[in-house]
């Protein structure tokens, strides 16, 4: 990171308005959309020709008729691959007569026990009804599209490792995107991918005037109580839309989001703000999570510190994080990304449908 280049501004307080240098928070999904919305379920094209390298014709059946589930509940194509992603995790897309040590009881592709909640023993064993009844479940789980796939996976199998089914993500994509239509793209696309932001530089004031430009009054403020293109609002724009908040009136505001009445303020408050509101923080990137800097860590801002949001969470535990405010004059009120250390920040700030790995 570059030092001298985040928080070039002094903190200045207007009418419920305060400003700091953060940077700002990443998007699972399209902006202005459910995830539903922009991803919804996509077509199965299968015929006796399809390969895809690593998979039995019986297997690609096999996820033929999940993803065939998924259309029938209208289920998103983020949807869909993590019923793939959880039926590899299980049982390598395979129905199996049989469990495991933990539960001996387990059948089919998802391993769904006999205790009454997943059907009978037909139901269990046949791929179709087994993925309908994975997929009612998850729908059923609160702000499950919001969720890591892993995560949301486990809200419904409630296995011992939440992280388990992590690394079946590549190739649940893999083999949605060979049997799908082709109308929609993962990669870079809006859906998004675990670890991956689609959104980029979605910020609606991208054009606004800062408050170098035009002065600290109203001219400079934005709708949600910042400053313009500095790295607090930025960042408190990504909260609102994560949160299903994407267009005004916005949910959470500079002045509102205390349940104490303070402001959120600068870069320097957040982490006290985040602890006001009670939701969580912690030490491990999570896409879509508030990287938090305190004064001077990592080259912020002596005074005030600094914001952003992690956009991508690499293999190696690095991250990629996205926000305003973050580079040197003349480009210190533009949209930035960079690739940094998992532990340089103070903290990581998780909305509360965000878990951290214990």
């Amino acid at each position: 990171m570059q030092r001298k280049s985040l928080g070039l501004v002094a903190l200045v307080a207007i009418p419920s308005l305060f400003f700091g240098l953060i940077f700002s928070i990443v998007l699972l999904f399209a902006p202005t959309k459910s995830a539903a919305a922009d991803c919804g379920p996509v077509s199965v094209v299968v015929d006796d020709s399809m390969k895809v390298d690593g998979y039995s014709a019986g297997q690609l059946k096999n996820a033929a008729a999940v993803m065939g589930a998924g259309k029938a509940l209208n289920l998103s194509v983020k949807g869909q691959t993590i019923s793939i992603m959880v039926a590899l995790g299980e049982s390598g897309l395979r129905v199996l007569d049989y469990g495991d040590g933990p539960g001996p009881d387990s059948r089919g592709l998802f391993q769904q026990r006999d205790n009454g909640a997943w059907g009978s023993y037909t139901d269990r064993m046949d791929p179709t009804i087994s993925a309908t009844n994975f997929i009612k479940a998850l729908q059923a789980v609160p702000g499950w599209e919001l969720l890591e796939p892993t995560i949301a996976g486990n809200k419904v199998q409630r296995n011992a490792d939440p992280y388990h089914y992590q690394k079946y993500w590549p190739e649940a994509v893999k083999i949605v995107q060979a049997l799908s239509d082709g109308e929609f793209s993962v990669e870079g696309g809006s859906c998004g991918i675990p670890g991956k932001s689609g959104a980029g530089d979605d910020y609606p004031w991208k054009d606004s005037p800062t408050w170098m430009q035009v002065g600290a009054g109203s001219a400079a403020a934005s709708p949600l109580g910042m400053f313009y293109r500095e790295c607090v609002d930025f960042a408190l724009w990504r909260v609102n839309q994560q949160m299903g908040s994407t267009s005004a009136p916005f949910k959470f505001l500079n002045g509102n989001f205390r349940p104490d009445g303070q402001g959120l303020g600068s870069a320097l408050t957040w982490k006290v703000g985040w602890d006001a509101k009670g939701w969580p923080s912690g030490k491990a990137p999570r896409v879509g999570a508030v990287v938090w800097y305190s004064p001077g860590v990592g080259g912020s801002d002596p005074t005030f510190g600094h914001v952003a949001v992690v956009k991508e969470v690499k293999d190696d535990g690095n991250y990629v994080e996205e926000g305003y405010n973050g580079n040197a004059p003349p480009d210190d009120h533009n949209y930035y990304t960079r690739t940094v250390k998992s532990s340089v920040p103070s903290a990581f700030l998780y909305l509360p449908n965000q878990e951290e790995k214990k």
